[in-house]
């Protein structure tokens, strides 16, 4: 009988080490997963930021003639879409600026904002 005790309680200790193991080990993959999920959502950020970059200088920039209805609709999107209100914000600016002075230094603190806005 007191061998059978004895190996009662070695396994119980042993199950009890074992599940301290695997809670600690959970505690740490939680942490890792969110610290995955934050990378992700900055890379996300990152490619709707360039995808609307990309689309401003193809259809502003690089436009030989007056940005369409649609290339503006098209725009206005993308920019929404990146969901940052400091951008938004700027963008308005941009948009609804006045003399070409204005619209120039618009330009530019737009153009910088989004390069300093992708995040590394």
């Amino acid at each position: 009988m007191k061998n059978l005790e004895k190996i009662l309680i070695g396994l119980v200790i042993v199950l009890a080490l074992a599940s301290g193991y695997l809670l600690v080990e959970c505690f740490l993959t939680r942490a890792d997963l969110k610290e995955a999920n934050q990378i992700i959502e900055a890379q996300q950020m990152n490619v709707k930021i360039v995808d609307f970059t990309q689309l401003f200088i193809d259809k502003v920039l690089s436009g030989q003639s007056e940005v369409s209805f649609e290339d503006r609709l098209q725009l206005e999107n993308a920019v929404r879409d990146i969901n940052d209100q400091e951008i938004f914000d700027q963008w308005q600016k941009f948009v609804n600026g006045g003399t070409n002075d204005e619209g120039q230094i618009n330009l530019t603190r737009l153009l910088k904002l989004l390069v300093t806005k992708i995040s590394y």
